[in-house]
């Protein structure tokens, strides 16, 4: 008997666990979300807090029901380049690689500040215009949410 009292007193914290409550129509590898968050500075606290909220969102919806793109422009584009802080750097590597996170850069930024290419980590996605990109994932569905 006291065996299962302490199972029961052990068990009881999870289910105080709330779980997520999906809207409608529930998101599915056929139906994802689709999260695009914009990334316009480079202060590592600020960015590693937008990263520490990805990873929590990522780990609340089912596999493959949750797309996620971060657009780095303006002071953001720092972000992304090589000589970031290499721990930083590495979390991104882990969104990129553990969960098809996309990573897209502005190449307005990089002209204006006479960046190349080869001074950003592999993977990244290049358009024209960081700002244009979140606006035409916008107007394509995707929601618009910077988590800082």
């Amino acid at each position: 008997m006291r065996r299962l009292l302490w199972i029961l007193i052990l068990l009881l914290p999870l289910s105080l666990v709330a779980k997520m409550q999906f809207s409608d129509p529930q998101p599915s590898f056929d139906h994802p979300r689709k999260w695009v968050v914009p990334v316009k500075t480079d202060d590592i606290h600020v960015v590693n807090h937008i990263i520490g909220a990805i990873n929590n969102v990522l780990n609340e919806y089912p596999p493959e029901s949750l797309q996620v793109a971060m657009v780095f422009y303006s002071s953001g584009m720092r972000v992304i380049r090589k000589d970031y802080d290499p721990k930083t750097l590495k979390r991104l590597r882990s969104l990129m690689d553990g969960y098809d996170v996309e990573m897209v850069g502005c190449l307005n930024t990089m002209k204006t500040m006479g960046w190349k290419k080869k001074e950003y980590i592999d993977g990244i996605i290049y358009r024209q215009a960081g700002v244009a990109e979140v606006l035409e994932r916008a107007v394509a569905g995707w929601i618009v949410f910077a988590p800082y």
